[in-house]
C-alpha cells in the first residue's frame, strides 16, 4: 500500500475524468452527473492538489454570459475554499455537431471563425481561473476520406489559428503556455498532429512557438504504437514538454482511458521513473516539474464510490511506482548493470572535443569491429532487475552485470 497523497504530489484531475458520466456509442450514462464544484470538494478530500477543466464541463455550450459567469464564480469559490488549484483550461471544439469537421481546419471558414472565437474566450476563462497551461486538443482536426482535405491548406490554417491564439496570450500578458495535444485517431479516422513528433514538427513553424508546447498523453501516443517515455523524453530534450496526461491503455484499441498503470504496468514504471528521477547519464538534463495530470474515465461498471476509489487508484499507483523507481535507481546492482550495458557511455559525446569530421577520418582509433560485435550489453539483466523491481524483491547480485550462476 502505498502513502496517502498530498498537494505536495502535484496530482491532477480533469473534471471530465470523474465526471464521466459512463455513456458510450453503445450505451447511455450509467451515473449521474454533480455539479463541477461537488466533484471539485471531493477531489480536494482525497488528497488532489489541482483540477482542469473544458469551458464546457463549467457550463454548457449555448449558456449566456450571466449563467457561465456564475458557474465560473461558484467553481472558483469552491476551489479557494478546498486550497484546490485551477492548473489548466481546455476548450470543447469536438462535441457540438458545428465541429464535426473540426473547429481550426474546418473546410466551413465561418466554423473556423466561430471556433477561433470560442478558444479565445476560454484563455480569457483560463487566465480568470489562474491556470497556466492551455492545452489544445484538435480531436475534430482531421478527416476520414483523403480526398476530403487540402493537407497544405489544413495545416496553414492550423498554424494560424494556433499563431493567433498564442499571440492573444501575449497581447493581454497572461501567465499562460499552450500544450498541443496529440492523437493518432478517434473521433476523426485520422487526426492530425497525431504523435509528439508530428506536433513538434508544427511547432517548429510558428511565429509564437516559444510559448507552445506539448501535452502528450499515455493512451494516445500507444494507439500509434509508439513509446509513451520515449516521447516524453524527445519532449522534455527539445525543452516543450509542457503537461502531460497520465492514463492506462491496453495496446492499439480505441482510446481506453483506463486507471493509470491498468495498462502496459511495465511502461508506466518507466515513465514514472523519468519523470521522477530523470535521465540517467544526463542527471543535470531538463526535468519535468509540472502537474502529475490523470486523463482517466472512470469504468462505466461502477457507481459514484468506484469514481472515487478509481481516483484514488491512480494516485496510488503513481506514489507505489515512484517508491519503486527509487529503490530501482538507488540499487547498486542495478547501477552496475547500467554502466555494463553502457548506457553512462552513451551520454559521452561521439566527437572529441574540438575533433571534427576531418579528424575522425584521420583516425581509426585502432578499433576492430569483429572484437566490438562480441560485445554482450547485458540488456536483458537489466530490464530483469527493472521486473524484480516492479513485482517484488529483486534477488541479490542478480543482473549485477554478470550472469551469477
Amino acid at each position: 500500500m502505498s502513502r496517502q497523497p498530498t498537494p505536495a504530489d502535484r496530482f491532477s484531475f480533469g473534471l471530465w475524468t470523474v465526471g464521466w458520466l459512463g455513456a458510450d456509442p453503445f450505451g447511455l450514462p450509467t451515473r449521474t452527473a454533480l455539479d463541477p464544484w461537488e466533484y471539485a470538494a471531493k477531489l480536494a478530500e482525497i488528497g488532489a492538489w489541482g483540477i482542469t477543466l473544458h469551458d464546457n464541463d463549467l457550463f454548457p455550450f449555448d449558456a449566456d454570459e450571466a449563467t457561465a459567469a456564475a458557474a465560473e464564480r461558484r467553481l472558483k469559490a469552491a476551489t479557494d475554499a478546498s486550497g484546490l488549484v485551477i492548473e489548466m483550461v481546455t476548450t470543447n471544439t469536438f462535441t457540438h455537431p458545428v465541429f464535426k469537421d473540426g473547429g481550426l481546419t474546418s473546410n466551413d471558414r465561418g466554423v473556423r471563425r466561430f471556433g477561433l472565437r470560442k478558444v479565445l474566450r476560454a484563455v480569457d476563462l483560463a487566465a480568470r481561473l489562474g491556470a497556466t497551461t492551455f492545452v489544445m486538443w484538435g480531436g475534430r482536426e482531421g478527416s476520414e476520406y483523403d480526398g476530403s482535405k487540402d493537407v497544405y491548406a489544413a495545416l496553414e490554417r492550423y498554424r494560424e489559428g494556433l499563431d493567433t491564439v498564442a499571440g492573444y496570450i501575449k497581447s493581454q500578458g497572461y501567465d499562460l503556455r499552450i500544450a498541443l495535444e496529440p492523437k493518432p485517431n478517434e473521433p476523426r479516422g485520422d487526426i492530425f498532429l497525431p504523435t509528439v513528433g508530428h506536433a513538434l514538427a508544427l511547432i517548429a513553424e510558428l511565429d509564437h512557438g516559444d510559448i507552445v508546447g506539448l501535452n502528450p498523453e499515455t493512451g494516445h501516443e500507444q494507439m500509434a504504437n509508439v513509446n509513451y517515455t520515449h516521447a516524453l523524453g524527445q519532449a522534455l530534450w527539445s525543452g516543450k514538454l509542457f503537461h502531460l496526461d497520465l492514463n492506462g491503455q491496453r495496446g492499439l484499441k480505441y482510446d481506453q482511458d483506463l486507471v493509470f498503470g491498468h495498462g502496459d504496468l511495465v511502461s508506466a514504471f518507466f515513465t514514472v521513473d523519468l519523470l521522477e528521477n530523470g535521465f540517467p547519464g544526463y542527471p543535470d538534463a531538463p526535468r519535468y516539474t509540472g502537474p502529475r495530470h490523470f486523463d482517466y474515465k472512470p469504468s462505466r461498471t461502477e457507481g459514484m464510490t468506484g469514481v472515487w476509489a478509481s481516483a484514488r487508484a491512480c494516485m496510488s499507483t503513481y506514489l507505489l511506482l515512484a517508491e519503486k523507481a527509487a529503490a530501482f535507481r538507488a540499487d547498486p546492482n542495478v547501477q552496475e548493470a547500467m554502466a555494463y550495458a553502457g548506457v553512462f557511455e552513451l551520454a559521452e559525446p561521439t566527437l572529441a572535443a574540438g575533433e571534427t569530421a576531418a579528424d575522425l577520418l584521420a583516425t581509426d582509433d585502432g578499433f576492430d569491429p569483429v572484437k566490438a560485435a562480441e560485445r554482450d550489453f547485458g540488456f536483458v539483466r537489466l530490464q530483469q532487475l527493472a521486473t524484480e523491481h516492479l513485482i517484488g524483491s529483486p534477488t541479490p547480485g542478480a543482473a549485477a552485470g554478470r550472469p551469477t550462476g
